[in-house]
């Protein structure tokens, strides 16, 4: 079994719901990021998605698109995302990390050298946002040979018979986007949400996390008592940018501190929904 897959495995038999933070890694610095990645483990972190940056995030809001822009002006590449998180495995062997991207730097890297190189790195899932069900075959098939896995979207406009094609080929666990739109639009209806995730778990025993929309404990706490994870991102980026704003004079790990500080609070409305 993989980490991930054991992680949440665990995670089900103790009836507690998962916390995933997203970071697009080189922001606010490359040599920063694993320091943010321990600090949000410590935070309450069950699982770290980390972003590769990209010149075209097109499934992003503006704040993790700015966040993109100032990592590649920090020179982040995806050889740069492998190396930071084998670096944060020289410390910790423990918790899962996912890599999310899009389909082009993948491409250029060939599929079974990044598959080889993720796995050497301690990767141990990929979101890629822009490849489709029906072209995967050939990084999947890579990424099974190494024991990675292969994680999905499902959004609030996904049709059923397209839900059965991508849950049919999704391992670890499938990624629901709770609201229409980019990261950090829309309005979060928890209700809504509520009932695709009973949809998509009625044609996969495949632990299902709910992103896009969770900005504070309240939210959390709503969306953990529907889902088997919770994810975070444009919140986390954004608390950080309001911190280094304010206070230009802030080091890094000062403004580091605004996200854990957050993560801290998504983690004690996690576990309150399950109180």
């Amino acid at each position: 079994m993989s980490r991930l897959r054991g992680v949440l495995a665990q995670l089900k038999a103790d009836q507690r719901t998962a916390l995933i933070p997203y970071v697009v890694a080189g922001d606010p610095s490359p040599e920063g990021t694993v320091t943010l990645l321990h600090s949000l483990v410590e935070a309450g972190a069950d699982i770290l998605e980390v972003g590769v940056p990209f010149s075209d995030p097109m499934s992003e809001g503006v704040v993790i698109q700015q966040g993109h822009e100032r990592a590649l002006a920090n020179g982040m590449t995806l050889r740069g995302v492998l190396q930071i998180v084998a670096e944060f495995r020289e410390r910790d062997l423990e918790t899962p990390v996912v890599v999310m991207g899009y389909a082009n730097p993948i491409e250029r890297f060939g599929y079974e050298d990044f598959a080889s190189a993720s796995a050497e790195a301690g990767i141990d899932g990929l979101i890629t946002v822009d490849l489709p069900p029906e072209e995967v075959d050939k990084l999947d098939a890579a990424l099974r040979h190494r024991d990675l896995d292969n994680i999905f979207l499902i959004s609030p406009t996904t049709p059923d018979a397209r839900i059965r094609t991508i849950v049919e080929r999704a391992t670890g666990f499938i990624y629901y986007v709770a609201v229409k739109g980019v990261t950090g639009s829309g309005q979060l209806n928890v209700t809504e949400v509520a009932e695709r995730v009973s949809l998509v778990r009625a044609m996969t025993d495949l632990p299902v996390a709910v992103g896009f929309g969770i900005k504070d404990a309240d939210s959390a706490r709503a969306v953990a008592g529907v889902a088997d994870a919770v994810v975070v991102g444009s919140a986390l980026i954004d608390q950080m940018v309001r911190a280094s704003t304010a206070d230009p004079a802030l080091g890094e790990i000062q403004i580091q501190q605004a996200a854990v500080t957050l993560l801290k609070s998504l983690r004690e409305g996690v576990d309150s929904s399950l109180s």
